[in-house]
């Protein structure tokens, strides 16, 4: 049988090669490393092609295609959403991704982002509390101990120099798991039984919670002047986590507002309810954090350029690695017109 030629191979990065390059780089400094990357990218957002994510619902989850370009590259997600996942002993969020060559349309990686996505939001997560948490944050209150609150905990750190985490979940085996994988990780840890016990003390609230449902994790009341929220759990429509009343006192950022008006915790609002797009802080045309007693919320959702500044990183990273595999996935016949004249010279096997 004809071999492929190199042009037709399309590296691969498996979750186990994904996990080894993890390791060799560092989880802390490749949070840091992808920080930087999507950060770049929000400093030259209009040039991305954007558009929310094309989205399947169903009574039990979600799929979604997450795509964007810059006019060079191209690059999707494909996830998924299952809260009852947990319950049948299989994950809430699976996720793989595509980059290609815009120029020629071929695929130039291909790779699973399950784990990539968890690194990605919470890298995003503490990149926005950089430019909007207050100076000098050492506490974050974690509610909701799921499948992220390790990533978001270390990105914290690594980012913004938090110190000490505040753990609180409706389970209690979700709190003990988180606790012990922090454990030796430099952080101090404080299981709490409340969310009222968790933001204690804390300058930075994170809430994520996967629940497909309108909830209250934090009512109004209990968020005091100068903290900054980083709703993460409210990502699709009928999900929210924050009562109504701590956004009508919040400064509001967002990453896309189509999208977020649809998914994040501004579904709760008027159409016109004011917000600033987080890469216009990033490049200065807009204030974040403008004195000690503002509230800051950043309601993210997830967007296709910060999986797109993902891609990039890994792609970046594994050039003369052996952290991927090369797949044939690409027809590639000697005359491009004659694809069948391939199929039948192929030797069967």
């Amino acid at each position: 049988m004809t071999q492929p030629s190199s042009k037709a191979l399309v590296p691969f990065v498996s979750v186990d090669n994904m996990m080894r390059l993890i390791h060799h780089t560092g989880l802390e400094q490749m949070l840091r490393d992808l920080a930087d990357y999507i950060e770049a990218d929000f400093r030259r957002w209009p040039l991305f092609d954007k558009t929310p994510r094309v989205a399947s619902h169903s009574d039990v989850g979600v799929i979604e295609l997450m795509p964007t370009s810059d006019g060079e590259a191209y690059g999707f997600k494909y996830v998924n959403g299952h809260p009852k996942n947990t319950s049948e002993g299989l994950q809430t969020v699976t996720a793989f991704g595509l980059l290609a060559d815009v120029y020629t349309g071929y695929p130039v990686l291909l790779t699973e982002m399950t784990m990539l996505t968890a690194l990605r939001t919470a890298a995003t997560s503490a990149m926005a509390a950089k430019f909007l948490a207050p100076k000098g944050a050492t506490t974050m209150a974690m509610i909701g101990n799921g499948a992220q609150s390790e990533f978001q905990s270390l990105a914290m750190k690594a980012i913004c120099g938090i110190t000490h985490i505040r753990l609180y979940d409706t389970d209690t085996a979700a709190t003990e798991k988180c606790a012990r994988n922090l454990a030796n990780t430099g952080l101090t840890v404080t299981r709490c039984t409340s969310p009222e016990e968790a933001i204690q003390g804390a300058q930075i609230l994170t809430t994520c919670t996967a629940d497909k449902q309108n909830a209250t994790i934090l009512s109004d009341n209990m968020v005091g002047s100068g903290v900054h929220i980083n709703a993460i759990g409210g990502d699709c429509p009928g999900k929210t986590e924050l009562a109504k009343g701590i956004l009508t006192r919040s400064d509001v950022f967002v990453e896309y507002p189509p999208q977020t008006r649809i998914e994040g915790e501004i579904q709760q609002m008027a159409d016109d309810f004011a917000v600033t797009e987080l890469w216009e802080v990033i490049t200065g045309t807009k204030q974040g954090r403008r004195d000690a007693k503002q509230i800051t919320l950043f309601d993210s959702v997830g967007f296709a350029i910060e999986d797109f500044s993902a891609l990039r990183y890994i792609r970046d990273h594994i050039k003369g690695s052996d952290f991927y595999y090369d797949l044939d996935m690409l027809a590639d016949p000697d005359d491009p017109r004659d694809l069948f004249g391939m199929l039948t010279r192929a030797t069967p096997t």
